[in-house]
């Protein structure tokens, strides 16, 4: 089978299990990971930025390592690849515990339990709950929504496509070493600069694709790409504003704003301000936002999958080309002209205008 075919059924499997079966409650790669990197700090933390790229390096190639071995050990055998790649996609993507966090809070804030939505945020994004009322809860969930659609499923299923599992391994990885020590507080501003700059590089083409694909998935695909073309570009974040402005526009809602993440407030660029109304706390905009990912997140399946087979086909077909030219052989002689042999073993040799040249004898001609 080929690599093309393996990763098409592989992921879809990964995703699908991830749509039945979700996050496992405990003892998930993720977390496995998590821990080791953060016992990898333990021993190589200092206030440097080449200790904290060299912990990106041991981290997440180590991760991809291990993809590959794990790759090259099943690659004779279709069905054992195909079920390390599904695995290896279920591992990655987040797609279920995204819309099942996001409801969580997105009900919550329907019953008026205000305090019990601020106690079930952090599981999604790291805003200082306390600062936030009611709507400004239900703004950060759909900001959430968004951007972990790019980074915790679209982006891992692009760079699947690309690399295989070592791709989808070192892909997460990249992202959980961000989430860890990718931010600018006093411990990490140099020590997490590495592992911050190379998220930004990781996840540049998921998160166009992902925006690219909000403006199919969504409701107002001309209100996505003019929110996606004016307002990204103003996000901080290069891989977020995309994502976040095409939510905005295809929800018809206003995102960004100020926003307050351990004590240090920021005044975000509001995106999609001019055409989109504010994001009220049971008013269904969580639902809607989740729905839209889980749109976006098939998709993104399709296009990744498509690309990856469409890309070996080309290649399969550009190496059998080039096989079979090396096959064709003739006889040169003289200048260039090529030698053919008649029935009766008697040289027949063509002129430059393919024509033959008859001997003096009968029935002759060479």
């Amino acid at each position: 089978m080929r690599a093309g075919r393996v990763f098409a059924y592989g992921a879809a499997a990964g995703l699908l299990g991830d749509l039945l079966l979700g996050d496992p409650r405990r003892g998930h790669p993720v977390a496995a990971f998590g821990r080791a990197a953060g016992a990898v700090e333990q021993q190589l933390w200092r206030d440097h930025r080449g200790w904290g790229a060299l912990h990106t390096l041991v981290c997440a190639g180590g991760a991809a390592a291990l993809g590959s071995a794990a790759a090259r050990a099943v690659r004779r055998s279709p069905a054992a690849s195909v079920a390390l790649t599904g695995a290896a996609t279920w591992a990655v993507v987040g797609s279920t515990s995204l819309a099942r966090e996001a409801r969580a809070v997105g009900r919550a804030l329907e019953a008026g339990d205000v305090e019990a939505a601020r106690a079930r945020l952090p599981h999604l994004c790291g805003r200082d709950p306390q600062a936030l009322d009611a709507d400004g809860i239900a703004r950060a969930v759909v900001e959430s929504v968004a951007e972990n659609t790019s980074d915790a499923v679209v982006g891992a299923l692009v760079w699947g496509a690309v690399a295989g599992v070592p791709g989808l391994l070192g892909f997460r990885a990249v992202n959980t070493l961000d989430a860890m020590v990718g931010h600018r507080s006093p411990r990490y501003r140099r020590y997490g600069w590495a592992s911050a700059r190379l998220d930004d590089l990781a996840g540049w083409p998921g998160a166009r694709l992902t925006a690219a694909l909000t403006t199919v998935a969504g409701g107002d695909p001309r209100g996505a790409l003019r929110a996606w073309r004016a307002d990204a570009g103003q996000h901080p974040s290069p891989n977020a504003g995309p994502v976040e402005a095409s939510f905005a526009g295809a929800l018809g809602l206003r995102l960004g704003g100020t926003l307050s993440y351990g004590g240090r407030v920021e005044h975000r660029p509001v995106l999609n301000g001019a055409a989109g109304r504010a994001v009220r706390a049971g008013s269904g905009d969580i639902d809607r936002a989740v729905r839209l990912s889980r749109r976006v997140g098939w998709l993104a399946l399709g296009v990744c999958a498509g690309a990856r087979l469409l890309a070996h086909g080309i290649a399969g077909t550009s190496r059998m080309r080039a096989v079979t030219g090396k096959g064709r052989t003739s006889a040169v002689t003289g200048k260039g002209r090529p030698r053919v042999m008649t029935g009766t073993g008697q040289p027949r040799v063509m002129t430059g205008t393919g024509r033959t040249c008859a001997m003096a004898g009968k029935g002759r001609a060479s």
